[in-house]
């Protein structure tokens, strides 16, 4: 009997476990890594990136996202989208080209990868014949040109991708047209830019590699006009009344060629930036304007000698001349184009650079940025800390806006232009931030509560302190006169000032508007939210955290220079107090108590408590072991004590050969001996992450007295029966202070001190690193945020019941008793499968079934990339998921979790990775993107190429799924496509 009620128990806790918990990488927030291709669908209005790792992304509206990924390891170098349909093709550098779909599954579309070819040569022929170097997407939807390094033009039908053999057009063809004395002076080399044109689909121009460029009628096989260019070709752009032909060129320069059906001198050239020699026009576009001169756009073409170094766009319209100048290498770009055909003046210039995308209006005197709601470089500055805050209130949400707001005076008020497709997510349950610290002191303000993660708001410490900086840098005006007329555009500067500046904790109080942020060089700064601006000084606390201890000296950076002269502040969040940490290290823990009006804070030496309501301090605690000289080493120090080791090694190293020369024989057994020795220590290294035996470490490793978890709680310290407000700190060593706080009453508060003193001392057995504390109620609960119970949005502590200690170190998490502090329950982690925890936090999972029904858990990451949740207060494992890359070492030490399940990754400098472990709170893209209406329409003035009909043309899914049904993959058709 009691087997099947234990049983049922199980099966019971089963189901519950599948009503609260389900792992799901949701979302990618942020700019992706490494971007090397660029594609844009006017028809859809879709901008699509590719990436050297192999991935493609789609955006459209803010909201509208979706990404697909490569099956082969290879860069993504060219994405075109089928004109007028649903699919795109991508070119990678094995080769490769890929077809892919946007098909509609359940009222949502997903991006499905549904073919893939590989051009295939004569038997015996070189590679080069085959290797692809132009892409043309033909207008009639149903064609792909391949241009080629051996000069060949392979016509390729899609989206069956069957290679049409006789419409081909082979090197010897075209030669055999190309009039001698051309063809004498030089080869054509590979295919460098096809282009069809916009008048006439039959016919398309060839440009090879030497310069020479074909015009190329496909319908007759022959070539209509030769244009004989003797500069090395980069790009050809064909006018839209298809009267002209412009190439740019290796030199820097750019022509301008009549197309006639006669061979012809050029008409125009001219080289932009000078005769003296310039780098490459890589790209260039002529766009029409419905009243005045035409629109000319190219990249590149700056005097190498002065300007090789610059990454620009220039940009000439009327009397307008304008260099964009980027701050890293550009990828490509597009234009977009006003009215329903898309054929009206050009409104906006899209580029992507290396590591942002940046969007210019170009209807607006002075062509400002538009602001980017999505595809922002998280990165601008390197990302060195962040922290999550969920269900900020009403209030301090639109203060916040409204601050950044006024930072934003320089963007265009235009909308965003690229709309396509449709976001049918539902509005966020709530508004969530997450902040950002960065190493030039910034922090950033983002809007996380649905799936494009938008910015907010910005604050920089840096003002506070002295530093290299020029208040006066404005990067946006280029010198009057200058020329080339260079305009700084973009906000990626990864460029800091002074390390020391760099944010390494963050703790925001969203019911009070208190924030403090520490940084590198012992920094504390506490700010409150103003709505106008103020000039004010800040006078800095020193706290001396070695409390005399003698024999330490820092070896490490000094600390920043505090300005004494007021500072004017802008609206936003204001700095009022400074705390400054003697030794200057890291600042390793942080919290605020904005009840209590409390600030705690930890580094390598020790822990601190500041009263920021009276500017004094409260507690100075020294946690610094005698034998840890390590811990007085700065960063900087620390690479030379590296060095410094590294050149002993090789000495020793060296001098044991010369040893072993000259004891060859007495020695021999010894380093027998020392070889078996060390490949015992290899096989236990490799086995350390499945090893059982826990042994506990030394009290003389080094930096056990960093401070790794700091904790406010109300709780019992002295007896069962009266509560008193305490502060918790966890050391790297195993070791948890707590410490007893008084009070005043609430009308002295502002007149009498806080005291502390010591109330419990708890040494972990093992000695491992102490990275949580958390203490639950009665209930089992932990216990609210400070001011939440005040504003209702939280149950009052359970304080009848006895409350326990919960102490999360990286190996084990251990509950004690309260106030005996006796252990009364463990889990073990490390002794189990190795892995040591690396991040935790506690979340309140929501049953998808039952709205009343939810269960607090502790969410814990491991050095293994495994995430786990612990149920609170039994501590046991409820269900674990692989999460992180094992050896993506950074991604797991940036992670973050949310309050309601969520959590946040890097999974490079500049892209959060967003998961969820909560079956109720996922944010993830819902978007549907149709088949456009009238797709024709933007090209109703071209005739149908071999008589195509329209609706042959313009019905994708049909041909889309007989493509399917002939790959056998017919599992992707739905009955609304039959």
């Amino acid at each position: 009997m009691k087997r099947f009620r234990r049983h049922g128990q199980e099966s019971q806790r089963d189901r519950l476990k599948q009503e609260l918990f389900q792992f799901n990488k949701t979302v990618e927030h942020g700019f992706p890594h490494q971007p090397s291709a660029l594609g844009y669908s006017p028809s859809l209005q879709l901008l699509a990136i590719g990436t050297r790792s192999g991935a493609i992304k789609l955006y459209g509206a803010p909201g509208v996202e979706f990404m697909g990924l490569h099956d082969e390891n290879a860069a993504v170098t060219q994405v075109h989208f089928l004109p007028c349909q649903v699919e795109l093709v991508t070119l990678l550098d094995d080769n490769s080209l890929h077809m892919w779909t946007l098909r509609a599954h359940k009222g949502l579309s997903e991006l499905l990868e549904i073919g893939r070819f590989t051009l295939t040569g004569p038997p015996g022929a070189p590679p080069s014949v085959t290797r692809v170097t132009a892409v043309l997407a033909h207008s009639s939807g149903e064609l792909l040109l391949l241009g080629t390094e051996g000069g060949h033009v392979f016509v390729v039908e899609v989206p069956g991708f069957r290679e049409l053999e006789e419409r081909n057009i082979s090197l010897d063809q075209v030669a055999s047209s190309v009039p001698d004395d051309y063809i004498g002076r030089r080869n054509l080399e590979h295919v460098e830019a096809l282009q069809e044109n916009p008048v006439n689909p039959n016919q398309v121009v060839i440009g090879y590699g030497r310069g020479l460029m074909v015009i190329w009628d496909l319908e007759r096989q022959c070539a209509v006009q030769h244009i004989p260019a003797t500069q090395q070709l980069e790009s050809v752009w064909w006018t839209e009344d298809g009267g002209y032909i412009l190439s740019s060129h290796s030199d820097g320069s750019y022509c301008q060629w009549m197309v006639s059906g006669e061979d012809e001198d050029e008409e125009k050239s001219d080289i932009p930036y000078g005769h003296f020699p310039c780098k490459a026009i890589s790209k260039i576009v002529q766009l029409p304007t419905e009243e005045g001169p035409p629109f000319l756009l190219f990249s590149g073409g700056m005097p190498r000698a002065s300007y090789g170094d610059r990454h620009c766009i220039t940009v000439i319209h009327s009397k307008t001349h304008v260099a964009l100048d980027f701050t890293s290498r550009i990828i490509d770009f597009f234009t977009i184009r006003d009215g329903p055909q898309h054929t009206g003046d050009p409104s906006a210039l899209v580029v992507l650079v290396e590591e942002e995308l940046v969007v210019i209006d170009l209807q607006t005197e002075g062509w400002p940025v538009i602001q980017t709601p999505y595809l922002v470089p998280l990165h601008s500055s390197a990302i060195t800390c962040s922290h999550h805050v969920s269900a900020i209130p009403l209030k301090l949400w639109e203060r916040v806006i409204a601050a950044g707001e006024l930072q934003n005076t320089h963007y265009s008020k235009k909308p965003w232009p690229i709309t396509g497709g449709q976001n049918l997510a539902p509005d966020p349950p709530q508004r969530d931030l997450l902040l950002t610290g960065h190493e030039d002191g910034t922090v950033r303000f983002w809007d996380a509560s649905g799936v494009c993660l938008y910015p907010m708001y910005k604050l920089s410490t840096a003002g506070v302190f002295h530093t290299d900086a020029d208040p006066n840098d404005n990067m946006n005006q280029g010198t009057e006169g200058e020329w080339p007329p260079f305009r700084k555009v973009g906000c990626f500067d990864p460029y800091s000032d002074d390390p020391r500046l760099g944010v390494q904790k963050i703790h925001l109080c969203k019911y009070s508007g208190y924030l403090t942020i520490a940084g590198t060089a012992g920094q504390i700064l506490v700010l409150e939210l103003n709505d106008e601006a103020a000039e004010q000084t800040v006078e800095a606390k020193v706290v001396d955290l070695l409390q005399g201890q003698e024999g330490f000296r820092w070896k490490g950076h000094t600390r920043l220079d505090v300005r004494e002269e007021p500072v004017l502040f802008p609206p936003g969040f204001q700095p009022f107090a400074l705390v400054q940490c003697q030794p200057p290290a890291v600042v390793t823990a942080l919290t605020l108590h904005s009840e209590w009006k409390l600030v705690a804070f930890g580094t390598s030496h020790g822990f601190g408590l500041y009263d920021y309501q009276q500017k004094n301090n409260v507690l100075i605690k020294c946690t610094l072991n005698p034998t840890d000289q390590l811990a007085m080493e700065g960063p900087l120090s620390r690479v030379k004590s590296i060095k410094k080791s590294l050149r002993q090694s090789f000495r020793r190293i060296r001098r044991s050969r010369v040893s072993l020369r000259k004891h060859h024989v007495h020695n021999a057994a010894k380093l027998q001996e020392a070889n078996a020795r060390l490949e015992a220590e290899l096989a236990e290294m490799e086995l350390a992450p499945v090893q059982r035996k826990i042994e506990a470490r030394s009290s003389d490793d080094s930096f056990t007295g960093l401070v790794r978890t700091i904790y406010f709680a109300d709780t019992f310290l002295s007896d069962s029966s009266h509560s008193t407000p305490s502060l918790w700190a966890g050391t790297n060593g195993g070791c948890v202070f707590a410490y007893m706080l008084r009070l005043p009453p609430v009308e002295h508060r502002a007149e009498e001190p806080v005291t502390a003193q010591p109330a419990k001392e708890i040494q972990l057995m093992h000695r491992a690193p102490v990275v949580g504390i958390v203490v639950l109620d009665g209930h089992g609960a932990p216990l609210p945020e400070p001011l939440e119970v005040a504003h209702d949005l939280a149950r009052s502590p359970d304080m009848q019941g006895s409350h326990h200690l919960l102490v999360i170190s990286e190996e084990q998490f251990k509950v004690f008793t309260l106030p005996k502090v006796s252990a009364k329950m463990k889990l073990k982690l490390t002794a189990v499968d190795g892995s040591r925890v690396r991040r935790v936090g506690v979340a309140w999972f929501g049953s998808n079934r039952s709205e009343d029904y939810g269960e607090s858990g502790l969410v814990v990451l491991t050095n293994q990339g495994d995430v786990h949740v612990v149920s609170l207060p039994t501590v046991k494992m409820q269900v674990h998921y692989p999460c992180v890359r094992r050896e993506d070492v950074s991604g797991i030490a940036s992670c973050v979790f949310t309050k309601h399940g969520q959590g946040f990754y890097l999974i490079s400098p500049s892209e959060f990775e967003r998961f969820s472990l909560s079956t109720r709170c996922v944010v993830e893209p819902r978007c549907l993107v149709e088949v456009p209406l009238h797709p024709g329409s933007s090209n109703k003035h071209r005739p149908q190429p071999d008589g195509a009909s329209s609706a042959h043309r313009y019905v994708p899914s049909v041909r889309v799924m007989e493509h399917a049904l002939l790959n056998d993959e017919s599992e992707y058709l739905r009955d609304e496509e039959l």
